[in-house]
């Protein structure tokens, strides 16, 4: 039996989080910000302090979230998308581009980059991780991003 996933630790309320979510697959992605709202909510960040950004599709996210990490007020970025394989390979090369550039907006930036992405085999996969219980992976995302900024603050 999965461990049930514990609730997210409080933080300051002044902390700015950025969501960077992409419409391709959009009501799977949409249960991804639901959970990554759970998550900011639970750990008290105020919602004056979330921006949320939407971008076509998961190439894109790595765009959008280098510009937010930039910005001296956001603290941290969680990235948002789901990417199904098809009848190609085309998700392979979509998911390396947004795993690559993701990876490289953290190291560039320092900043705390989640990595929210679904890189699934089938549909039913991708709702069973977006879905609005303890496997969200929009919840966990954003959790990871939050401890990671304290992590971050103590180095």
């Amino acid at each position: 039996m999965l461990e049930k996933s514990k609730p997210v630790k409080k933080v300051s309320k002044n902390i700015s989080v950025a969501i960077v979510v992409a419409r391709f697959n959009e009501t799977i992605t949409n249960g991804l910000l639901l959970g990554a709202k759970k998550a900011l909510k639970q750990a008290g960040v105020l919602d004056k302090n979330i921006t949320l950004v939407f971008v076509p599709g998961s190439v894109e996210i790595p765009l959008a979230a280098k510009l937010l990490a930039e910005r001296k007020t956001i603290d941290c970025v969680v990235c948002l998308g789901a990417v199904i394989k098809g009848e190609t390979n085309h998700d392979v090369y979509v998911a390396r581009i947004a795993a690559d550039g993701i990876r490289q907006v953290m190291l560039e930036t320092k900043k705390p980059i989640a990595f929210g992405i679904l890189t699934c085999n089938t549909k039913a996969q991708a709702v069973a991780r977006s879905a609005n219980d303890q496997h969200n992976r929009g919840y966990e995302a954003t959790k990871a991003a939050l401890e990671m900024i304290a992590v971050v603050r103590k180095i």
